[in-house]
């Protein structure tokens, strides 16, 4: 005998009604039901359709979506088996040893983020459609499932698009007898859902007792999709930070200071000098006549071609950005947590990644090209494959260079 699992989401608890109708009376009372269980226990919760949107006690709500285990499973399919398939006594059940054993045939597990305004979900739902195009590919699909597309692999093996007449589409990627597709649900929520009609794909037996190992892969299989997705989306998103740190700033007297650039000779050398060891020794306090030198042999230039005068103008563009601030009575400055990230991260920016890349992409060394990959450095193959990256993602976008 089948048993058709719906199975449920964590986090805000089932998809529906976990199983059929017909096994829900013989379910311990603590099965989540969904929102039968929260009122019995007086939790506060508000359920749209088949999810819940808000809970006064997650975790417990997490509890009760957790609390079915494989005995239910079997309790509840033995009492109907004897009722529906009375062809034996017990007696003879007993003796010959005749009995049924429960299977998975149809197993659905989701994960569903609740957004709070309907119009982010929709920004975000269609930067997935568009952006989902190549999460089907083998590669992608082996860290997806968790198994390995060989030779010897023949089933379905590709991302779809569905539903495209309706307010919201449907994304389905296929693995064997599987799939695990990604769409809106009630308006406010994004819901992940990893689907089979054949556990074996996934390398879990049929058998109900399997439920504890066929819920943890199925909820892997969900986490790394939204996980691949991060490769797609960006991790941190933009407010503005990198143009403000570019403007001008006005004092509180009115006075304009310049802002910070990638690319400026003498405020890179600044910041060299401030990162330097022995200013961290010192607590990242510093006079301008103890970094003077520093930043000298960073500009590589003549004394006299750069004086106290200069060096205090450039610290006063860190100190307008809240980077660099003046300790109270005293001559000394101190470069701040936060100052100290962005002055690294402007340093490698220009000089491990902008600089040798415009390098390799204006004025290739022609002879470099002649060198077998194995020979070269790693460093010069890693800049080597982001320059044939850049090339990839220019065809791939559309983009032709002149």
């Amino acid at each position: 005998m089948a048993v058709i699992v719906k199975a449920g989401a964590r986090r805000l608890g089932w998809q529906g009604l976990p199983l059929p109708s017909i096994l829900r009376p013989y379910l311990p009372q603590s099965a989540p039901l969904g929102g039968q269980s929260s009122a019995r226990e007086r939790i506060g919760f508000k359920q749209l359709a088949n999810a819940f949107l808000k809970c006064a006690a997650p975790d417990r709500l997490q509890a009760l979506a957790n609390s079915l285990i494989p005995r239910d499973l079997v309790t509840c399919g033995q009492k109907w088996l004897a009722h529906l398939t009375p062809f034996f006594t017990a007696r003879e059940r007993e003796e010959a040893g005749c009995r049924h054993r429960l299977f998975f045939s149809q197993v659905e597990f989701c994960d569903n983020l609740v957004f709070r305004r309907r119009s982010a979900l929709d920004k975000l739902g269609e930067r997935l459609l568009d952006a989902n195009r190549t999460i089907g590919q083998p590669k992608k699909i082996t860290v997806i499932f968790g198994r390995k597309i060989t030779k010897h692999y023949r089933g379905k093996l590709q991302t779809e698009i569905e539903d495209m007449n309706l307010p919201n589409p449907v994304i389905r990627s296929h693995y064997g007898n599987g799939f695990i597709k990604q769409y809106v649900r009630d308006h406010l929520i994004l819901r992940t859902e990893s689907a089979s009609n054949n556990v074996n794909d996934y390398g879990v037996n049929k058998a109900v007792e399997n439920l504890p190992v066929l819920r943890e892969t199925l909820s892997a299989i969900n986490d790394n999709y939204l996980n691949v997705q991060q490769d797609i989306l960006e991790t941190f998103v933009d407010r503005g930070q990198l143009r403000k740190l570019a403007e001008p700033t006005i004092t509180a007297t009115g006075k304009r200071i310049p802002g910070l650039k990638l690319d400026h000779p003498r405020q890179l050398a600044l910041m060299h000098a401030l990162v330097r060891f022995a200013h961290i020794a010192a607590g990242n306090t510093f006079t301008t006549a103890e970094i003077h030198p520093a930043v000298i042999e960073a500009l590589g230039c003549d004394p006299s071609h750069y004086t106290l005068s200069s060096l205090r103008y450039d610290l006063s563009k860190l100190r307008a950005k809240g980077l660099v601030v003046r300790l109270p009575n005293s001559r000394r400055y101190q470069l701040l947590r936060h100052g100290y990230s962005i002055c690294l991260v402007f340093l490698k920016l220009f000089e491990r990644v902008y600089a040798p890349l415009t390098a390799g992409l204006l004025s290739p060394i022609k002879a470099d090209a002649k060198l077998e990959c194995q020979r070269r450095t790693q460093l010069d193959r890693l800049y080597q494959r982001v320059i044939d990256d850049l090339d990839t993602l220019v065809r791939a976008v559309g983009l032709k260079a002149a």
